[in-house]
């Protein structure tokens, strides 16, 4: 029974370690970019030893992989909430305003996710991976999307909810690109708010 304890305590321990290592980590990305930082910086931030990062993490892309990961799974559930299939006669705009006033619109997350971006795109293995998840969250969206087939038809020229689910990323990523320039959260979710609209429906309730 000792031991198992033990075990547990320490299983405990790194679980928290490994949390604050990402806490840390995203902190010093947002405030000096994600190629300019160090795992020295890192561990120093969070006050720990290069070994506990190597105990968690073989790399910094692999620590990235893990913050994205997370915020990936927060937007598919925050999406997949939304659009949630309450029962016949889906709303649609109605779900729209509900994803749009949750949706993660962080600036410094943001900031992580566009040098990570440029990282990956010189780095093919890394730009793989980075692929990999997104497409995790297209299927997390369509999958959602998939449920409102016969309650709210899609606009014909997404063909299905796969197609749908491309555009709403899309969407996604060009809204956060406006609010990285601009720094206007407000209109950053009326904006996106409008286009989830018109490309979940036929567009005709876009008003801001």
């Amino acid at each position: 029974m000792a031991v198992e304890g033990t075990a547990r305590r320490v299983t405990k321990r790194r679980v928290r370690t490994r949390a604050n290592l990402l806490d840390a980590a995203f902190a010093v990305f947002a405030a000096k970019g994600f190629g300019r930082v160090s795992i020295e910086e890192v561990c120093e931030a969070a006050g720990y030893s290069r070994g506990a990062f190597y105990s968690n993490f073989d790399s910094l892309d692999e620590l990235f992989f893990a913050l994205y990961q997370q915020r990936a799974e927060l937007i598919a559930e925050q999406v997949a909430g939304a659009l949630a299939l309450d029962g016949p006669g889906l709303d649609v705009p109605a779900a729209v305003d509900r994803v749009t006033e949750v949706l993660l619109l962080d600036r410094d997350w943001l900031l992580v996710k566009t040098d990570f971006l440029v990282h990956a795109a010189r780095a093919p293995e890394v730009a793989r991976t980075l692929l990999e998840h997104r497409a995790r969250l297209r299927r997390a969206i369509a999958d959602r999307l998939a449920r409102t087939r016969g309650e709210a038809a899609l606009p014909a020229v997404l063909v299905d909810a796969e197609g749908a689910a491309h555009a709403v990323v899309a969407a996604y990523d060009g809204v956060t690109v406006q609010l990285l320039l601009d720094g206007d959260l407000e209109r950053a979710r009326a904006w996106l708010r409008q286009l989830l609209t018109a490309l979940l429906t036929d567009g005709s309730d876009t008003t801001v």
